[in-house]
């Protein structure tokens, strides 16, 4: 047997050597057919060469060929040959020799013919296909030789399997006329090896050999050649090959039934009216699932004569009546054309009244300085459409009597209120003090209005004191922190929760929108200090599950990645502190925010909100159940509450959260256990379902399912049933609903009334919890690095925050940064005690650490 090629050597060069190690004529002829095994042209189907006056009995000829595979995932694929008789065999991919190393081989011994068998088996990666992915197809072939000659085998095709996602078009929801034709359009996602397609109704599968009523097209479309009452269903279309099983989003098919005439019964007896009738039914057929009602009378009624029809007499009774009767209608014209006289001149008389009060009004407009621009360098020129109340600081922050020159604050009570005697900080109202800050700010040069918003914005004017925006009952604030506004500034800052129809965030691939659509500005403005965006977000993060970005739209629209939670920051503008429920993000420029995240695996998860409404009163028999499905944030929940309060809903049950995986799979709504013999359902189905990338896109906030019931009797009102929501092969929750219809209303608390939403905007240091001269002897004390470990560094660890060090170290005062991050966290519920025994077990570390005098103020 000649000796096997080495690595890297060219074909023609291994073939010869191979050769030269064979002993005689036999070397010559094998090195023969070996050159001119490598001069040949490729080709697809088993070729053989033979040698010159060589017997082509002899030629190898292949008992098992390599055959097209797929690489699924990252699992190598063998490719395997034999032939008989061969001395050798070999491998060559995409024109080049498998290293020698890399094949396995085994001989044996043909039992028919006694002749040498040779088996080599190779084993192909996902990486040595992806090498040349695009450039041509990954193929590989078997050459054989022999004392006669070399054969070649077919060509086997190496691909790497995949199944995309998303369908390119996947069926809708219809209803049809019972016997119409029905075509379900279903094109699977792009796919390697070609997704096979199958439909299920209502989760059975469909089998066009049961029912001749039913075929697929080529395209993969379900036709229904004639539908039928029984083809009301949920119709799913799912693809699958050898990597993955994807599922469509799920279209509901309502078959319904138009009314049709009964033939007319036949005429009465003409009675004592001389009238007679006859009457037909709506049931032939009877109007089915929402089907229209038969148009036209049900009773049809003629005049007859006969022996018992009595004739009156007409003549001078007749001839009253009609005059009775003209009369009656000539006075209904004329009342009519007194009353229109008089609403003209009345309304003439008050749309007068109303041009000439102009002048009353004018006292309720805006006020509105506008000073030169040459005047005004301070002023900020930027002005958005936004608006709400403010509220104001005035007073002194340092001593207006003399003391002694140190006081002493002891380690116990570091955050205790000043005395009143000693600092005064006073809170003003905007309609007490309302022409005094006017008159101030405007002899500054500094005031501008803004015009007024609605109930998602806030607005207020800040200056270097600082202050908080709020917009009620959505967990949304932004937290300007002393300092951040430059001292001679003073800037009108709004913030403002978009309606996700509202602006266009575009997602990719597995990407989700985790929190609300914020913008806070305007947009430019200069700070010194970051200022800390809360917002809530409905994430179940884990760095394992999880990429989780914050994005911000430029000034051109687009939406860029700005930040990379878990990640390196590649800039210190920006920086998020993620909790369970909320985010704060550190921001020196303001503008449009919102987190989004994408999925690394099917264990990624979101928090939904289940909150179930009904009407607050029912008088008629049907009654209908509202199941919302939600992203997991107050903001959404107040979106529904107020949507609720316009329909006249009230909440029937606590509120539930469900997490919800990416796994495909729809979320279903079901209702069960209601007693038959007072209510019943009108829900066709087994199930309600909605599909899973309208939950998982995040961008349709309001989804959601409606069970309608029916009373048989209008005295009940007692309802008792369980309404399931599950994900299909994930999480699932059950409400039990026992209530009165009628007057239970132990849900309400749960509402949150519009009147304790708290002030939007605060100014100043009523804003923070801390005083004001008390944080600054904080800053100054800890900034510093401690002789003995006591500087912000252990007051961090000290409140669970020694995570963000870096990012801390990075700002001129990391103290502040730690004391707003704390303030954007706590307020207004935040217990002030937990903070000041932090602070006090620094200090105990140095005595003298928090000495405050005089002259520091």
């Amino acid at each position: 047997m000649g000796a096997r090629p080495r690595r890297r050597r060219a074909p023609a060069a291994a073939a010869t050597a191979a050769a030269a190690a064979a002993p005689g004529p036999l070397g010559a002829l094998l090195a023969a057919a070996l050159l001119a095994a490598a001069a040949g042209a490729q080709q697809s189907a088993t070729v053989a060469n033979p040698v010159s006056g060589a017997s082509p009995d002899l030629l190898p000829h292949f008992q098992l060929e390599p055959e097209d595979v797929y690489i699924v995932k990252n699992k190598a694929v063998s490719l395997a040959c034999r032939a008989t008789p061969a001395t050798q065999i070999y491998f060559k991919c995409n024109g080049e020799w498998v290293h020698q190393g890399d094949h396995i081989t085994q001989h044996g011994t043909d039992r028919g013919t006694g002749l040498p068998v040779m088996e080599v088996r190779i084993e192909v990666t996902r990486q040595q296909v992806e090498k040349i992915f695009g450039l041509e197809e990954y193929w590989c072939q078997c050459v054989a030789w022999s004392s006669s000659g070399t054969t070649k085998s077919q060509k086997a095709f190496v691909r790497i399997a995949y199944l995309r996602k998303n369908f390119e078009q996947e069926p809708t929801a219809r209803e049809v006329s019972i016997e119409q034709g029905i075509v379900l359009p279903c094109r699977p996602p792009e796919g390697i090896p070609p997704a096979e397609v199958e439909w299920l109704r209502n989760e059975e599968l469909v089998d066009p050999a049961l029912d001749a009523n039913v075929y697929v097209t080529p395209e993969h479309s379900l036709v229904l050649r004639q539908a039928r009452l029984a083809d009301t269903a949920n119709y799913t279309c799912v693809a699958k090959n050898i990597v993955a099983r994807r599922r469509s989003a799920s279209a509901a098919i309502t078959v319904y039934v138009d009314g049709a005439w009964s033939e007319w019964s036949k005429w009465s007896v003409c009675g004592a009216e001389c009238t007679h009738w006859r009457s037909r039914e709506c049931s032939e057929p009877a109007p089915r699932n929402g089907g229209q009602e038969c148009r036209g009378p049900e009773l049809d009624t003629r005049n007859c004569t006969s022996e018992l029809c009595s004739h009156a007499a007409g003549g001078a009774e007749d001839v009253a009546l009609y005059v009775g009767l003209v009369a009656v209608a000539v006075c209904l014209v004329l009342l009519l054309l007194v009353g229109v006289l008089v609403y003209c001149r009345k309304k003439g008389g008050l749309d007068a009244d109303v041009a000439d009060s102009s002048i009353l009004t004018a006292g309720f407009q805006p006020v509105s300085i506008k000073p030169s621009k040459a005047d005004n360098p301070g002023l900020l020129t930027i002005q958005p459409d936004l608006s709400t109340a403010t509220m104001t600081y005035q007073g002194s922050l340092c001593p207006r009597q003399d003391g002694p020159a140190k006081l002493q604050l002891p380690n116990g009570h570091l955050l205790s209120p000043l005395g009143a005697g000693r600092h005064t900080l006073h809170h003003s109202s905007p309609a007490a003090e309302g022409a005094d800050f006017v008159a101030r700010l405007s002899t500054q040069s500094y005031f501008r209005s803004l015009p007024r918003g609605t109930t998602n914005m806030a607005y207020g004017t800040f200056n270097f004191l600082g202050g908080r925006l709020m917009i009620p009952n959505t967990g949304i604030s932004l937290l300007i922190p002393p300092d951040a506004i430059p001292r001679g500034k003073i800037y009108e800052v709004y913030l403002t929760l978009h309606k996700q129809e509202e602006v266009r965030l575009p997602l990719a691939g597995c990407q989700t929108l985790l929190s609300p659509i914020v913008s806070c500005g305007p947009p430019g403005v200069l700070l010194t200090r970051p200022a800390i965006l809360a917002m809530g977000h409905c994430v179940e993060a884990s760095a394992e599950n999880w990429s989780i970005r914050l994005k911000k739209q430029s000034c051109e629209g687009t939406w860029e990645d700005v930040l990379q939670l878990g990640a390196e920051p590649c800039t210190e503008l920006y920086y998020c502190q993620l909790e369970a429920q909320a985010c704060y993000v550190f921001t020196e420029q303001l503008g449009r925010f919102a987190l989004v995240g994408e999925s690394l695996s099917m264990a990624a998860s979101k928090r939904l909100k289940l909150v179930l409404f009904a009407p607050a009163a029912c008088p008629s028999l049907e009654y209908n159940i509202r199941v919302y499905c939600l992203s997991d944030t107050q903001d959404v929940l107040k979106e529904v509450i107020q949507l609720e309060k316009q329909l006249g809903g009230q909440l029937i049950g606590a509120p539930r959260v469900l997490h919800f995986k990416d796994s495909y799979h729809n979320l279903r709504l079901s209702i069960h256990d209601m007693p038959s013999s007072l209510w019943k359902s009108k829900l066709l189905a087994s199930y309600q379902e909605i599909p899973f990338y309208h939950i998982w896109s995040g961008l349709q906030p309001f989804l959601h399912c409606t069970f309608t019931l029916e009373r048989l009797s209008p005295s009940t009102c007692e309802l008792a049933c369980k309404i399931w929501v599950w994900q299909v092969e994930g999480d699932g929750q059950s409400f039990t609903v026992n209530f009165n219809i009628a007057k239970d209303t132990r849900f309400s608390d749960w509402l949150v009334p519009d009147s304790e939403v708290g002030a939007p905007a605060l100014v100043g240091p009523s804003a923070f919890k801390i005083p004001f001269l008390i944080r600054q002897k904080i800053i100054s004390s800890l900034d510093p690095p401690g002789t003995r470990g006591a500087d912000w560094r252990t007051l961090a660890q000290k409140l669970n925050l020694d995570s963000h060090l870096s990012f801390f170290a990075s700002k001129p005062s990391p103290t502040a940064m730690i004391l707003n991050l704390w303030e954007a966290r706590h307020f207004p519920n935040g217990n002030l005690s937990q903070l000041a025994a932090a602070v006090a077990e620094v200090g105990k570390q140095d005595g003298a650490l928090f000495a405050v005098s005089e002259a520091e103020c």
